[in-house]
């Protein structure tokens, strides 16, 4: 048996963080309960209702710690520079009998005394460096660079940036590791469940979900764009935008996008539904003509991988990794060309219950295999983490 420790993500600030590290530890408990057990270590800053998800499965330990407290992060970071450990922290992996860390926008040390994994989830602020301040962009690229001299365990969501990482990092070579995450299906969604439920927010029978929190680089001004230009068309389509609309990096985006919407008169077309219930979002994906993503970048996008779990047509801008991620089962159009976007939103058309049907039961079948990839390819890199320890 691995203990293997892990720390929160980034809280809810970031979602996608703390739904990535839910949904790993998830397949663990589930699929490797008798190999590696997750130990959980929470500050005693967080709330319950962000802990009790992981308390519910069954074979994860949750541990709760002032230590890991998210004030006290930037102290627990200079004492792993300046001393090669914080101590307090390594003796409480120690106490739990961790065995392998995962790293995730912290840095334990180059004395933590124990394997560590790196997870790198992109490299965002190397291809949109104007989009992080100079602070921003120079802890992520210092942290990056401290876990390679550390030599941990690289591991990368996609092809595509494992090529980045060499790219930019070249000592990180021969130590990064592609481990393409996936979602587990949840299960058949019948069409009246989630037409039901895309009536509770209002939406019309024919509508494209767009369910990303509302950053700069998700690029819903583009939508803007192509919607107008389908209404000079005689075009009309909704778009309904789920997620969280605070921007940390930018606190002005979200109130200039929702001025724009009421400039341009496109409030029934730009639908803002907010940050709804995780329990909603395969229903209001199933109950859509297709899914939007036209952000300008990605690591391995999460919103994706769960259309793909759902038989959900795509609409992806055009990034090597969403190809990667999504081949043949996307339209794609140029991320920075409005009228290719119209073009894309135009091509889509209602789909039949029966249809709905067809194309949920295909996707439960390759998410399942999508799902058990991902876990064994991640009990692979824990293992040669270990290996090399030794």
């Amino acid at each position: 048996m691995i203990n293997i420790g892990f720390t929160m993500i980034s809280g809810r600030n970031w979602t996608g963080g703390y739904n990535y590290l839910l949904n790993l530890v998830t397949l663990l408990a589930c699929y490797r309960k008798e190999e590696i057990c997750p130990v959980v270590f929470f500050g005693t800053d967080i709330g319950e209702e962000e802990i009790a998800p992981f308390a519910r499965l069954d074979g994860v330990k949750i541990v709760r710690h002032s230590l890991f407290n998210r004030s006290r992060s930037f102290r627990s970071l200079l004492l792993s520079v300046a001393t090669g450990a914080d101590r307090g922290i390594r003796a409480e992996f120690n106490r739990h009998d961790i065995n392998v860390v995962f790293e995730v926008a912290q840095f334990f040390g180059f004395r933590l005394g124990l394997p560590a994994i790196a997870w790198f989830p992109d490299f965002q602020h190397r291809y949109l460096a104007h989009l992080f301040s100079r602070f921003g962009y120079w802890k992520r690229d210092i942290g990056f660079r401290l876990q390679i001299a550390a030599h941990r365990s690289v591991m990368l969501s996609s092809e595509d940036s494992r090529r980045s990482c060499e790219q930019f990092y070249p000592s990180s070579r021969g130590r990064t590791h592609v481990v393409r995450f996936a979602v587990p299906p949840k299960g058949k969604i019948e069409y009246h469940v989630a037409r039901a439920t895309a009536d509770k927010y209002g939406l019309p029978e024919r509508y494209v979900f767009l369910p990303n929190q509302f950053w700069k680089h998700k690029n819903h001004l583009l939508v803007l764009e192509a919607l107008k230009i389908l209404r000079q068309r005689n075009h009309e389509i909704t778009i309904a935008a789920s997620g969280n609309q605070s921007d940390p990096r930018d606190p002005t985006y979200f109130p200039r996008v929702k001025a724009a919407i009421e400039e341009a008169g496109l409030d029934q077309s730009f639908r803002l539904l907010g940050l709804i219930p995780y329990k909603d979002l395969a229903p209001l994906g199933v109950a859509s003509m297709a899914l939007l993503n036209p952000s300008l970048f990605e690591g391995w996008s999460t919103t994706v991988e769960e259309a793909l779990s759902w038989g959900v047509p795509l609409l992806l801008s055009d990034l090597d990794v969403n190809r990667e991620q999504a081949g043949a089962a996307a339209v794609y159009f140029d991320r920075y060309d409005a009228r290719s976007l119209a073009d894309a939103l135009a091509s889509v058309r209602p789909r039949t219950a029966a249809k709905i049907e067809v194309s949920g039961d295909l996707a439960q079948a390759m998410s399942n295999e999508r799902v058990l990839r991902f876990v064994s390819d991640f009990t692979l890199l824990v293992r040669h983490a270990c290996n090399q320890a030794q």
